[in-house]
Order: structure tokens, then C-alpha cells, then sequence
């Protein structure tokens, strides 16, 4: 198993905000994780970059257990994709993006002819080439999001972590996205994404976890957990409006296919 957790809790404080999580990811599994805003998706997604660390069971990351592994280590085997990141410094695009084939080498090692090639393959991959020599301030929400992604791939972790990756893309970049995500899949990576587009888990996911502070993280197939029943409890509101949105974009997909 690339990753595994058992019974573990999770939260700030002293407060726990999910308890006795557990399951397991294969290689080259997308798992999608939903749930309402502040459910837990994104503490359950920090707890793997050891932002946050369980007060009760345990978590292991490619056989053994996550605190034995270095930050070093660790930061080679897993690419993590926050919602928002900020830095002070005016980095281009190529730079920031070549940062990720940094990751577990040495403080002092730089990047070469070979990791620009990788990042301007990764910027180009997204559809956003043209932003290589642009500075990072001068970027939108959105266009940072997919610079933070693409530097995520040049990584080429066991375990890529995607916190709400769409939240600031136009549609057609949420389809390159898509598209990414797949071949990453193709390419043996495990992909752990929280996401609030059921249709994108539907899209790309092999399982889908809702996580909710009540339940847990309650965990099976995209046929068995998308349901408009199901989204309508996840969500708290009527399955009859779960229903009318999903009808919706069928008829678009279908007209489309009509087209």
C-alpha cells in the first residue's frame, strides 16, 4: 500500500475534528475526497506533510509509518498542492516550478538543463507555457493554483495531494486538469484530491470518501457514494436538488454529443 491510515484522529488544539479514520490507497489509485467546508478534507490532506499530527492511531506512508521518514524523504515520495501559498519573494514562474525538482535534495543543489526541460513540459502539460517568465505576484489566484500544480509534477511523487486543485480555474483549465490527473494515473501515481465537484470525482476517481466531523470518513466506488441520496445527506440539502444539477449537466454532456 502506498498509504495507509489506521484509526487515526485528527484535529487542533486538543479539539478532534475527525476520529478513527481508516483506509488505504494503492499505486496509481485516485481517491477523491468530499465534504462540506470545514469538514476535515483539508486536515486530513495536512496530516500527510506532517502540518498536523494524529493524537491517536497511526499513519503509513509506502510500508512504514510516517514519522520515521526524514522531511527530506518524506518530501520526495509526497507532492502536496495547497488551497493558497504566499511568498515574499518575486520568483519567476520556470523558478518556481523548477523548486519541485528540488525536493529531497540538498539545500545547495541547483536545478539544471534537464529540470527546466521538466518544468516547461509540466507548464505546457497545464496549458500555461506562457506564463513562464512571468513573476509570481503578477499572477492570478488561478494561474498560481496551476503553477503550484505543475511544480507538484515535476516532483514525480509516489503520492500527489490536491487541496480543491479547480477552486480558482476557468473550465477549461478544470479539463486540463482532468486530463493531467488521468495520465498521472496511467503513470502509476497515487492521487488523494479534495475536491467540492462531485462531477470531477465522478470524472477521475477510482474511490470517493465523503469526510464529515459526524461520521468520519466513510469511504467506497464513485456508483455507491455519488447518489443523489447520498450527496444530499453529505451536503445537507434536498436530493431533489442533487437530482436537478446532476440532470442538468447530463443534458449538456448529451447535447454536446449531440453537437
Amino acid at each position: 500500500m502506498v498509504l495507509q491510515f489506521d484509526r487515526v484522529t485528527l484535529g487542533y488544539f486538543g479539539v478532534s475534528i475527525l476520529r478513527e479514520v481508516s483506509f488505504s490507497l494503492r499505486r496509481g489509485e485516485i481517491c477523491c475526497l468530499l465534504g462540506g467546508n470545514g469538514s476535515g478534507k483539508s486536515t486530513l490532506l495536512r496530516s500527510l506533510v506532517g502540518a498536523i499530527k494524529p493524537s491517536a492511531g497511526a499513519i503509513n506512508l509506502a510500508g512504514k509509518p510516517l514519522g520515521s521518514w526524514s522531511v527530506r524523504e518524506r518530501s520526495a515520495l509526497v507532492g502536496w498542492v495547497p488551497q493558497s501559498h504566499h511568498t515574499p519573494f518575486a520568483f519567476s514562474v520556470l523558478d518556481m516550478v523548477m523548486m519541485g525538482s528540488t525536493a529531497g535534495q540538498g539545500i545547495f543543489s541547483s536545478p539544471g538543463k534537464k529540470q527546466r526541460d521538466q518544468a516547461r513540459s509540466a507548464l505546457a502539460g497545464l496549458g500555461i507555457g506562457r506564463l513562464e517568465p512571468r513573476l509570481w505576484p503578477t499572477l492570478s489566484g488561478g494561474e498560481q493554483q496551476l503553477v503550484l500544480i505543475a511544480r507538484a509534477l515535476v516532483q514525480q511523487p509516489q503520492l500527489m495531494l490536491l487541496d480543491e486543485p479547480a477552486a480558482s480555474l476557468d473550465f477549461g483549465h478544470q479539463i486540463a486538469l482532468l486530463e493531467q490527473i488521468q495520465q498521472l494515473k496511467k503513470s502509476g501515481m497515487t492521487l488523494l484530491i479534495a475536491t467540492h465537484h462531485p462531477m470531477h470525482a465522478s470524472a477521475v476517481a477510482d474511490r470517493v470518501a465523503f469526510v464529515s466531523p459526524a461520521t468520519g470518513v466513510t469511504i467506497g466506488s464513485p456508483a455507491t457514494m455519488l447518489t443523489s441520496e447520498s450527496l444530499a445527506t453529505l451536503y445537507q440539502v434536498q436530493a431533489e436538488d442533487i437530482r436537478r444539477h446532476l440532470n442538468l449537466s447530463s443534458q449538456l454532456q448529451e447535447k454536446d454529443h449531440a453537437d
